[in-house]
């Protein structure tokens, strides 16, 4: 079953993500007071959201000073008929791979590639050009981040 979207869940619940996603360490005692509802009801909502899925999980978001030593890079792929699942378990095993998505347009997928450095991430594209039902791959380097709202 699928989650519900935003715009199908309560005004309470939207808001209780919104402040999980500016800052998901929030205690639940300053979420309620923010809210203007009981500890109880936030810990309820909370466990209802997850339940169904709304919120997959609790990630750490790295610094920009530890962003910046590293190379980010998205990757257009685009795959032989037949071998997306084949290329999305290899992809999956490889932890440079921070993001995969399914997309429409030139390309089958776009990978969000993070490396320690540009030898590593010569080495990964190469990785990834030559697993077996890969048929092309572009890549674009990120420069810099110039509007971020917390997707990493």
């Amino acid at each position: 079953m699928r989650p519900p979207r935003l715009d199908q869940l309560d005004e309470l619940d939207r808001n209780l993500v919104a402040l999980l996603q500016a800052n998901a360490r929030e205690s639940v005692a300053n979420l309620a007071r923010q809210l203007d509802v009981a500890r109880t009801t936030v810990i309820s909502r909370l466990a209802r959201l997850e339940r169904s899925n709304v919120i997959a999980g609790y990630s750490v978001r790295l610094g920009q000073d530890v962003l910046d030593s590293s190379i980010q890079a998205y990757m257009g792929i685009i795959i032989a008929p037949k071998y997306g699942p084949a290329v999305q378990k290899r992809l999956g095993r490889m932890p440079e791979v921070q993001m995969l998505c399914v997309v429409s347009g030139e390309f089958d997928y776009v990978a969000w590639l993070r490396a320690d450095s540009p030898d590593r991430l010569n080495d990964l594209l190469d990785q990834i050009g030559g697993l077996e039902g890969v048929e092309r791959t572009t890549t674009s380097i990120i420069l810099a981040r110039k509007i971020d709202r917390g997707m990493t």
